[in-house]
């Protein structure tokens, strides 16, 4: 543990203007707050924050940082306030200690809605001052350090995954690699022991056996690039355990068909010097196609830039090679932290990069807990693309991101528009998965929504958080618009004609605080229609002593200009289609699932509210059920096919349920107009010679 002058003198070493009297100050304070508090590793609890700092020194981070980590577990773990903090410490730093903070544990909510919410509430603060999150990451570093003492296997793997998940991927994003590499280290022992135990006795006997081959490869390389004239430093390194792991399950290999385990640095004076140096090891060693890329001319969203190739050694042997200037590797190790140095003054960032910002809107864009976590975690913690839009703007995507993606990375409102894309210059669908280098254009319409299928290709947090709540929105709407159809039906039944005054009084009396949410909890069966005449006129049900003598509808309610799968959904047992006569069954919470009338299930009963529906003029048609019984001949399966075309009929879905020689038996999805469109192609199919039966499910 760092001694009080120890950290003093480290501070002053890169800053020798720091405030002496602040730093002993906040030292002395955490060492009298945290007391005789004891960690599980039986040293005292205040050893934890002054660790914390001396991480904070490494990365010669400026005087509030420093305080901060010293103070950043009084205010969770002893009688400190933020008030305290603050009149001692001033505004700035009890700011800092309250974004490091984490929440308190409440026991009512489950381990996935704590970590949730213990996210939503540090990235909010992260967004003010980065300061909170490199803080943060020392912080869970060193608790990973010690989380071995903790006795409890179940809790080890808790903090493990959630470092794995959360801190190790935002260590990557802003650039802080030595940080990330220590924590998936730690947490992959964790959470596979027998994993971590195989690999690194593994790398140890290939270290024993091949001596100093990573020294003499080093060297290699080194007086290859000293005969080209180059002055560079190199270094060597097997490949991290975990990164070993990830590469044996994705390409579904053994460690001993892990070819290129052994990774090397290169720094350079400059950056002309990268490249020159990138040619001399391709003409000195073979290089392995597609495994090229240049982060100099585009970096990565965290600022990293670096050439990184694999080349072939000896006895075909791979090796990856990273090329890159002095600077550059100080910058990529540290990430932002390098530019928080105190040296750096007013050119500090804000922490409003652009992918922070992102994951500022999907907190307020996640509707639960584990929305929050899984966009978090899609957010932060997939590999790159770099796609491009028409005018040349480059924008950093998730493997197998789409043009959904790409359209709600460029703006929210773009993505909520678009129709279409264009992948360099061609029509391709919206979830055609991007590569490297693509250019897209997105085709928007303003009268466009997003839909709830894009759901089943999308993959960046940002795209999902944003889909899911337009989806709920206009699920919102529509069931609200049912909801005012229903109130207009109640309010005719009462005596009297029903005022604004009316209306307003009711919204207060059942406890709403807009009309809005009044007509939803009516369409979406919260309220009963006694209820709602109650508040509209108090007394009016009174005299009504059971539901079967309340007063039911006297005239259908009209679907029309409602959006199948918002407010309603059309039966998947009876397929209605305009022109059916139909009737609605509304459940709590469900909206109304709309049934024609002679639909069997109705038959059986279903505890739900009946609700008397109608299609209204010009319905945009629906999906009807065909059942077709073909002869087991050559051509027959395509004259069926020219029926459903003729009839201007899209097959929606087709699937053989029988084979009973010599007929085979089809059950056809098709996008209909209304029930007379369907009972034409019906009839067509009865005409037809290769059909021996139809008739509509």
């Amino acid at each position: 543990m760092l001694r009080q002058y120890e950290l003093v003198e480290r501070v002053k070493a890169y800053d020798p203007n720091a405030d002496e009297a602040l730093l002993n100050r906040a030292y002395v304070y955490s060492v009298q707050k945290h007391g005789t508090q004891k960690r599980a590793s039986g040293d005292p609890y205040f050893s934890h924050p002054i660790e914390v700092a001396g991480l904070m020194t490494d990365l010669k981070l400026d005087e509030q940082t420093i305080v901060t980590a010293l103070l950043h577990d009084t205010v969770e773990d002893t009688l400190a306030t933020i008030e305290e903090v603050e009149k001692l410490f001033g505004p700035d730093i009890a700011r800092l200690v309250d974004g490091v903070t984490k929440l308190s544990k409440i026991e009512t909510l489950t381990e996935n809605e704590r970590a949730a919410e213990n996210l939503r509430k540090f990235l909010l603060a992260m967004s003010e001052d980065l300061r909170v999150l490199l803080v943060k990451l020392a912080d869970r570093l060193h608790n990973m350090r010690t989380l071995h003492f903790i006795k409890s296997e179940d809790k080890r793997r808790r903090i493990a995954k959630e470092t794995m998940d959360i801190y190790a991927p935002l260590a990557e994003r802003v650039g802080m690699y030595e940080y990330m590499r220590e924590m998936q280290l730690l947490a992959f022992e964790q959470l596979e022991p027998e994993a971590y135990a195989t690999i690194t006795g593994r790398l140890a006997q290939i270290r024993s056996q091949e001596g100093g081959q990573v020294d003499a490869i080093a060297l290699a390389i080194k007086q290859a690039l000293a005969e080209a004239g180059f002055k560079v430093e190199v270094s060597g390194r097997e490949k991290h355990p975990f990164s070993i792991w990830q590469k044996m399950a994705e390409r579904h290999v053994s460690f001993e068909q892990i070819t290129d385990i052994m990774a090397f640095r290169v720094l350079t004076e400059t950056a002309d010097d990268c490249y020159c140096a990138l040619g001399v090891l391709h003409q000195t060693w073979q290089m392995i196609p597609g495994r090229f890329k240049d982060y100099l001319s585009t970096p990565k969203s965290n600022g990293y830039r670096s050439l990184h190739t694999s080349l072939i050694y000896e006895n075909s042997m791979r090796m990856e090679v990273q090329i890159r200037t002095k600077e550059m590797h100080r910058l990529n190790e540290f990430g932002l932290a390098a530019h928080w140095a105190y040296k750096q003054g007013e050119t500090r960032p804000d922490g409003q990069v652009g992918w922070l910002r992102d994951l500022i809107e999907i907190v307020d864009a996640s509707h639960d807990a584990e929305e929050l976590l899984e966009h978090t975690r899609l957010a932060i913690y997939q590999d790159r693309i770099f796609a491009f839009t028409p005018k040349g703007a480059l924008h950093q995507l998730p493997k197998g991101a789409t043009s959904i993606d790409f359209a709600y990375d460029v703006h929210t409102d773009l993505g909520s528009l678009a129709v279409g894309a264009k992948i360099n210059g061609r029509h391709m669908p919206l979830r055609t998965p991007l590569n490297n280098g693509d250019v897209v254009e997105i085709i928007k319409s303003r009268n466009a929504s997003p839909q709830l299928s894009w759901l089943g290709f999308v993959v960046t947090g940002k795209a999902r958080a944003a889909i899911r709540r337009a989806v709920r929105m206009n699920e919102r709407k529509e069931v609200a618009a049912i909801g005012r159809k229903l109130f207009d039906e109640i309010a005719e039944r009462l005596p009297g004609k029903i005022g604004k005054k009316a209306v307003a009084d009711a919204v207060k009396r059942l406890g709403f605080t807009r009309e809005d949410d009044l007509m939803h909890a009516i369409g979406s069966a919260k309220l009963g229609d006694h209820q709602v005449m109650e508040a509209l006129v108090p007394g009016s049900a009174a005299e009504l002593p059971d539901a079967a003598s309340w007063p039911r509808q006297e005239r259908a309610i009209s679907i029309r200009g409602l959006t199948p799968g918002m407010g309603f959904q059309l039966a998947n047992c009876c397929h209605p289609v305009p022109g059916d006569r139909i009737v609605g069954l509304r459940e709590a919470g469900k909206g109304v699932e709309v049934h024609a009338i002679d639909c069997l299930d109705l038959a059986n009963g279903i505890d739900a509210d009946w609700l008397d529906l109608s299609w209204g003029e010009r319905s945009n048609g629906a999906i009807g059920r065909v059942r077709a019984v073909l002869y087991n001949r050559p051509g027959t399966l395509a004259e069926m096919a020219g029926i459903f075309a003729g009839s201007r009929a899209n097959v929606v879905n087709l699937q053989m349920t029988q084979q009973d020689d010599p007929f085979h038996t089809y059950e056809i999805d098709l996008e209909v107009k209304d029930l007379a469109h369907l009972t034409r192609i019906v009839s067509a199919l009865r005409a037809s010679d290769a059909v021996a039966q139809a008739e509509r499910m």
